[in-house]
Order: structure tokens, then C-alpha cells, then sequence
């Protein structure tokens, strides 16, 4: 039972069918459900994120913050991020969610010292721990924040500064044990500033031969310490610098590659990051799940309207089935589906933090439910399949095995003298067929 009482008038959000109209219920989500051979719980591994969630005030480059949080006194005092953290446990029971994620400095405040900091957060640790023990709650990962503080202006494991490059490794190497000690189950780098802002100033080589090292001393302590986790990056091509290392999958991967990691780590992929790069979520998820580098997934969404990140709650089915029908083809875990996601400014009462929870995890459980339908079906394979018939002739095995060159090929097409016709693409079909099973599940 939780040991706050932050959330009085609210209960255990239960799962009640599409027919509610309980906006403190489920109505696609019912964790015990079995969607292709496992549960909507075990396929989903819903994660709430501290920073948003508990760290979020409502501020925005215009106008201070707006939530009303009557659990927290607005100090950065130790005592009040162990009463937060309590807070935090009460929320996930209520909302029935199996993991949580957090910053280092989300749970527990930086003190003047790096031996100050570290104090701080073994103290809210103890709490974190004595939570997870008494609710059952796990943690899905940890990281550092090393974006916030003036001292990563020019970056952390980028930046020209020595000082502040041995800083970040002190700040990871606790991090790491941390969530190690915790039970995590990834450990996430998110390169908030590992970029540039002015080509003029700045060796790239350099920089990210130190990003390299520096991902490679992660690995070699995680050995040490014996933390067996996945180690995961997070693409996003800008804000908060011009341009990121960690731009999108493509450049996370060869960066992988290229400094002999791909061994060692996955990616996490978010939908707001993707649609910053010019991507959709559906191309940077199967992008990493085709090279066997999905982790886990950040669950958000961005507005059309907006060009910035602006983490709002995932409520649209056909996002969220276009998604689901790549974790269904790869698979997640030891990933999960992490809101990483903020009430808007305006909603600010804490019940609001329920209503974009709720309707998150909806939004992913109906997708998942047509994306299984349609998976089913084969609705969608037996286009693709009859698209790509002509690489199933003994040709197009011998191309795909090596076993021919250019000069077979330009004897053959001689011979032939022109290339067959092509097969219509049939994509606004598609589309009517992805609109059908929304329409019908």
C-alpha cells in the first residue's frame, strides 16, 4: 500500500471496456488481455518518465511554470525529493503501470560538489529502492542529465573542455551504479549537447573519437560492476544544439559501427525526435529493427502545427498502430513504451496527469490490437509479397547470394532487350485497408 496519500480522490484505474466513458478508466488497455500469445501488459511495458511526469513545471520560453503539485514545496532540499519519489511510486500503482525511468538529477537534486551530488542521490536511492521493493514497480532505465548545468554548454563527452569531459565520466560511472543497483534494466545516453553549434569551432573527428572512448569506458565498467543491461542511444537531430552526433538512426548506427560498439548497444526511439529528423516514427523503428538494433521506444508525439519538441501524450490510432506493427515484427523488450511526454501548460491540476496517461495507454493497447488483426491477416504481407515476386526467380536468388556480377546481368538484358513491366505500388489500397481495420477492431 502506498505510503502517500497524494491522489485521494482517485483509485486504481481499472479496465472497463470500449463502452466507458469513464475518463478514469481503460477502455482498450487490459493488461491481462492475450494479443499474439502474450499479454497487453508483457507486449507494452508501459514506463513512466520522471523528468516529465514529476520534474515538469509548465514553463515555456514565454511564461513560468503553471502546475499545481500540492505534494512538493518547491525546494531542492533532499527531504523533498524523497516525499516526490514516494509520490512518484503512488501514481504508478494507481495508474497500474510496471516501470518507471528517471534522470539522475530528475530524482534528486545536484548539490555544489560532484561527492555532494552523488550523496544525494544514494539517499533518494534508498527511498527509490524501499519503493520498488513494497510496490513491485521496476525501473526500465536510468541516465545522466548532462545538458542541464552551465558546465555542458559545449557539451559532455564532445566537449572541448577536459575538465568537463572527466566530469561527465564521473557523473555516468555513478549513474551506472545507481540503476544497476536498482535493478534497471537498460541504461540510456541521450546526447542533449554532444553536437555543435558552429562548424567553425569545432573538430568534429576529435569530438567524436572522445564520444567513442568515452561509450567504450561505459562498457568496460558495466563489465566490472557486473551490470548486464542494454545500453541504449536516443536519436534526435537538434534542439538543444544545431546539429546532434546522434541526429537519427542512420547516423546512430554508423556512429556504432564505426567505433566497434554495435555489440554493445541498442537504440531508443522517439516519435517526436523522429519527425525532427524528417522522418516518421514507422521508418527510424524499422530502420533499427531491420539491423537487430531496437531497444525501446519514447512514446510521444509532436504537433504538425509546431517544429519543435514538443513531447505531447501519443493519442492517435493510426500513430500508434503504424508503430505497434514494428514492435510486433522485432520486438521490445528488454525495452518499453516510455511516456516520455508532458501534460500542457494549461492542464495543470494533477488529475490531468492521469487523463494523458490513461489515454496514452489506450491509444498503444488499440493499436496494438490492429496491428495483431492486420498481422493476422497478412493483410498487408500479401501486397509486399506480390510486389517483390520477381526476386523470388532463380535470378534474383543469385543476385541476393553474391553469385553474379555486372557483366551477367548486361549479357542477360541483351538478350531480353527491355525490362519487364512494373507492378502498381498500391499504396492508397494500403492505406484504405490500414483505415478498414481501424475502422473494425
Amino acid at each position: 500500500m502506498s505510503t502517500t496519500n497524494a491522489f485521494p480522490e482517485i483509485n486504481k484505474i481499472q479496465y472497463e471496456g470500449p463502452g466507458s466513458d469513464n475518463p478514469l478508466a481503460f477502455r482498450w488497455y487490459n493488461p491481462d488481455e492475450i494479443v499474439e500469445g502474450k499479454t497487453m501488459k508483457e507486449h507494452l511495458r508501459f514506463t513512466v518518465c520522471y523528468w516529465h511526469t514529476f520534474r515538469g513545471t509548465g514553463a515555456d520560453p514565454f511564461g513560468s511554470g503553471t502546475m499545481v503539485r500540492p505534494w512538493d514545496d518547491g525546494s531542492n532540499s533532499v527531504e523533498n525529493a524523497c516525499n516526490r519519489a514516494r509520490v512518484a511510486f503512488e501514481f504508478f500503482e494507481k495508474l497500474d503501470v510496471p516501470y518507471y525511468a528517471f534522470h539522475d538529477r530528475d530524482v534528486a537534486p545536484e548539490g555544489d560538489t560532484l561527492r555532494e551530488s552523488n550523496a544525494h542521490l544514494d539517499a533518494v536511492a534508498d527511498v527509490l529502492e524501499a519503493e520498488q521493493n513494497r510496490s513491485g514497480v521496476k525501473l526500465l532505465w536510468g541516465t545522466a542529465n548532462m545538458f542541464s548545468h552551465p558546465r555542458f554548454m559545449h557539451g559532455a563527452a564532445t566537449t572541448c573542455n577536459l575538465d568537463v569531459y572527466t566530469y561527465a565520466a564521473a557523473q555516468v560511472k555513478k549513474a551506472m551504479e545507481i540503476t544497476h543497483r536498482l535493478g534497471g534494466e537498460n541504461y540510456v545516453f541521450w546526447g542533449g549537447r554532444e553536437g555543435y553549434q558552429s562548424i567553425y569551432n569545432t573538430d568534429m573527428k576529435r569530438e567524436l573519437d572522445h564520444l567513442g572512448q568515452f561509450f567504450h569506458m561505459a562498457v568496460d565498467y558495466a563489465k566490472e560492476i557486473g551490470f548486464t543491461g542494454q545500453f541504449l542511444i536516443e536519436p534526435k537531430p537538434k534542439e538543444p544544439t544545431k546539429h546532434q552526433y546522434d541526429s537519427d538512426a542512420a547516423a546512430c548506427l554508423n556512429f556504432l559501427r564505426a567505433y566497434d560498439l554495435m555489440d554493445h548497444f541498442k537504440l531508443n526511439i522517439e516519435t517526436n525526435h523522429a519527425t525532427l529528423a524528417g522522418h516518421s516514427m514507422m521508418h527510424e523503428l524499422e530502420y533499427a529493427g531491420m539491423q537487430g538494433a531496437l531497444g525501446s521506444i519514447d512514446a510521444n508525439t509532436g504537433d504538425l502545427l509546431l517544429g519543435w519538441d514538443t513531447d505531447q501524450f501519443p493519442t492517435d490510432y493510426y500513430l500508434t498502430t503504424q508503430t505497434m506493427l514494428v514492435l510486433l515484427k522485432y520486438g521490445l523488450a528488454p525495452g518499453g513504451v516510455n511516456f516520455d511526454a508532458k501534460v500542457r501548460r494549461e492542464s495543470f491540476e494533477p488529475v490531468d496527469l492521469f487523463y494523458a496517461h490513461i489515454g496514452g495507454m489506450d491509444a498503444f493497447a488499440r493499436g496494438l490490437k490492429i496491428a495483431a488483426a492486420i498481422r493476422a491477416d497478412k493483410a498487408i504481407d500479401s501486397i509486399v509479397t506480390e510486389r517483390y515476386q520477381s526476386w523470388d526467380s532463380d535470378l534474383g536468388q543469385k543476385i541476393e547470394n553474391g553469385q553474379v556480377g555486372l557483366a551477367d546481368l548486361e549479357a542477360l538484358m541483351l538478350e531480353k532487350g527491355e525490362a519487364s513491366g512494373n507492378k502498381s505500388g498500391r499504396q492508397e489500397l494500403l492505406e484504405n485497408i490500414v483505415n478498414r481495420y481501424l475502422d473494425q477492431t
